[in-house]
């Protein structure tokens, strides 16, 4: 049985467009998988901590030498790594704010960002251990900025998900959203287009 993860980080949860263009993804996919598993983490709903001293040094402390509220830091971010290690799929709904990706995703990557346990460096730089999965990310903007010096937003995605190891990702951009309604129709609509090919495809099998 297929699997599938959503990883919703828009502020306006279930209203953000990178959101709704996820949702119509992951119901055309389902059409093509029938009894598929679908996980969906909506980091507007159930924020992730941000990461901080206690929480860094929690994670980094040895299994067996944790405290009893160490041991519940680290449950919390093998939870999220597991769900990370049985998806076939990921889906991440992208907004951009202020040319960076939200800080809950930001906070999701440091939890899930642990030497060790999804990466290991080595001389030859970082080998990431969650492998052999499809990624597709809805990135969506109020300007243009994708293919410009201004982006650098997408690169950061995209290095932390080499990291560990996700290296097989696809970005569906929806930009300009903010300059004027004809705009935004023009790019939601190609995107849904996009989308829905690649929910149809055998890539995504």
């Amino acid at each position: 049985m297929k699997t599938l993860l959503q990883i919703n980080t828009s502020l306006f949860a279930g209203n953000g467009q990178s959101t709704q263009l996820a949702n119509d993804f992951v119901r055309e996919w389902r059409a093509e998988h029938a009894g598929a598993k679908v996980i969906v983490r909506d980091l507007a709903a159930d924020p992730v901590p941000h990461l901080n001293a206690e929480r860094l040094t929690a994670l980094a402390t040895a299994a067996e030498q944790r405290n009893a509220a160490q041991r519940e830091v680290a449950d919390y971010s093998d939870a999220l790594i597991a769900e990370l290690n049985c998806a076939d799929v990921i889906v991440i709904g992208l907004p951009l704010y202020n040319f960076g990706i939200p800080s809950a995703l930001q906070a999701y990557f440091d939890h899930v960002a642990r030497a060790g346990v999804t990466f290991k460096y080595t001389a030859n730089g970082p080998v990431g251990f969650i492998a052999g999965k499809r990624v597709l990310i809805f990135a969506t903007r109020g300007g243009k900025h994708a293919g410009t010096a201004r982006d650098s937003a997408s690169a950061h995605v995209r290095n932390f998900l080499g990291l560990i190891g996700l290296t097989d990702v696809e970005f569906i951009y929806a930009e300009g959203l903010n300059i004027d309604a004809t705009t935004r129709d023009q790019e939601l609509r190609a995107a849904r287009q996009q989308s829905a090919q690649l929910a149809h495809s055998p890539s995504f099998a």
